[in-house]
């Protein structure tokens, strides 16, 4: 019922910044918690930050203080927007949403991600 579009990756060189975008469509009652993770080659897909629908916002220690992960309500979009990335930020980031439907019940949907490569 819910769609959710990532867009916004690419190849950067080290140092430099990009910015994620994940829109969603679709029947939205209401959506809560957004989410970005990542999943390198040979690597678990990892939560990289999290924000609910009030602005409380969740991130994975190796990204604080260089992402921030923010929310358009009004637009059912949310960002994050990428500073100082590292080689080791090379990944698929994927954009996660919980949906609250009419019955009160939460499903969970993903994107299909976007890849981020950071060459050094």
């Amino acid at each position: 019922q819910v769609r959710l579009v990532e867009s916004g990756g690419g190849l950067v060189q080290a140092g430099e910044s990009l910015r994620l975008s994940c829109a969603a469509s679709g029947s939205i009652f209401m959506l809560d918690v957004m989410r970005w993770y990542r999943q390198a080659p040979g690597k678990q897909r990892d939560l990289v930050a999290a924000i609910t629908r009030g602005g409380t916002i969740t991130y994975q220690d190796s990204v604080k203080g260089r992402f921030t992960i923010s929310r358009d309500n009004a637009k059912n979009t949310v960002y994050l927007q990428m500073s100082s990335l590292k080689p080791e930020d090379t990944a698929v980031y994927f954009c996660n949403a919980d949906r609250i439907n009419a019955y009160s019940n939460t499903v969970n949907y993903w994107g299909q991600g976007t890849q981020v490569t950071v060459s050094s």
